[in-house]
Order: structure tokens, then sequence, then C-alpha cells
């Protein structure tokens, strides 16, 4: 199945519209459209990213043909995935919270990102089923 079909039918199992996977997702409504029609593929890791985003499995979308698992409820908080902060997350992990900063602005977790929104500012996102599920931690 083609990463567009992946998509369409991930963001209909998980009621979710194209403003929404945006926001949640951190990509412009011009990258999502030209993801949804085909026009435009998203590199590996990319699509990585917004699987991790839309709570399923980092590899998702590189999988055969595998149903989407929608989040148990208690993962949804008001209709929107529930997310950790950075200051929640760093003693869980016995980590700085600014070390856990610039591990999501760089990348290095498979559960959250980061997103500069400008010169000196971040806005982070951590999924909360992501991270209980790979880091095995109870909160």
């Amino acid at each position: 199945m083609k990463f567009s079909e992946k998509l369409k039918e991930a963001m209909q199992e998980l009621n979710l519209n194209q403003r929404q996977v945006c926001g949640l997702t951190g990509c412009s409504k011009g990258s999502i459209s030209q993801y949804l029609s085909g026009k435009n593929i998203p590199t590996e890791q990319k699509q990585s990213d917004i699987a991790v985003s839309l709570g399923l499995a980092p590899d998702y979308f590189s999988k055969k043909d595998e149903p989407v698992i929608v989040m148990p409820k208690e993962a949804i908080a008001s209709g929107k995935i529930k997310r950790l902060l950075p200051e929640e997350v760093a003693p869980l992990l016995g980590m700085d919270k600014s070390t856990v900063r610039k591990g999501l602005q760089q990348g290095v977790f498979p559960w959250g990102y980061g997103i500069k929104t400008s010169e000196n500012r971040w806005s982070y996102f951590i999924n909360a089923k992501r991270f209980l599920e790979i880091e095995g931690v109870v909160i």
C-alpha cells in the first residue's frame, strides 16, 4: 500500500482531519496535502516521525498492509493525543530536563520531537502512549 493510502487510512481510523494531522505532526498543510495526494512522499525518517506523532508504531508506514491500531480511550484526553512535557519525562528517565529537550530537538527519541518555533524557542511533543510503550515506565 502506498504512503498516501496508509496515511488516509490512519486518518480515517483515528478520526482525524487534515488540520488536526498538521497540528499533531508539525507538518504544514501543504505538505500533508501533497502526502495525501501522492504528489510527494516523505523520507523514511519523516514517515516514522509522522507515525509516532499520530500514536502509531514508528515503522507503521513501512510495514506491509498492517491494520491501524487505534489508541485506547485513556490515551486520549478530550479528543487529543495525551502528551507529556520534558519536565515530566526527565525524572522518569533519570535525566535532566535540558537533556531531554536536546534529545527531542535532535530527534533521538522515538516517542517525541521538538519544533523550532522561533530563533530561541522550541515547542515539544512527547506522545504519552508511545513513551509508555517504548520506555516501559508507569505514570
